[in-house]
């Protein structure tokens, strides 16, 4: 009767589909890869503003702002030295520090170069340089 031929693909078929996939790869493949890095730059900018919005309320609480030696420290534990809050919120302004994305601690200084306050990231490198995120960058 009839003679049934195997299905399945032919190298040729195979080939051009990996070749496709190949040229899709080229031009998608860099797009995401960008986009942790991007994510992570992100992070940084929201965690800038929720640190600095604590440091608004502490202000409002005691008239100025920690000093760079008492650190963002003082937003979760009372700061002692000079200057000593007056009305320091005894529940905290913020839970807990905020690690940056790579691991580092935020930066803070009083007076700052950029604005009145200075808080940073020293971003992928750890170090200071010019991939550090501050809200100067807000």
């Amino acid at each position: 009767m009839f003679k049934q031929k195997s299905q399945g693909f032919t190298l040729i078929e195979v080939m051009v589909v990996v070749v496709i996939l190949s040229i899709l790869a080229v031009f998608v493949v860099p797009k995401i890869m960008d986009k942790p890095e991007q994510a992570r730059k992100t992070q940084v900018m929201q965690n800038l503003r929720i640190i600095e919005q604590s440091l608004n309320m502490y202000k409002l609480d005691n008239s100025n702002y920690p000093s760079t030696d008492q650190g963002l420290d003082a937003l979760v534990t009372k700061p002692s030295g000079s200057p000593e809050p007056r009305s320091w919120n005894t529940e905290g302004y913020i839970n807990r520090l905020p690690k940056d994305p790579w691991g580092g601690d935020y930066q803070y200084l009083n007076p700052g170069t950029h604005g009145k306050i200075d808080i940073f990231s020293f971003g992928p490198d750890g170090t200071a340089s010019d991939d550090d995120i501050g809200n100067w960058n807000l």
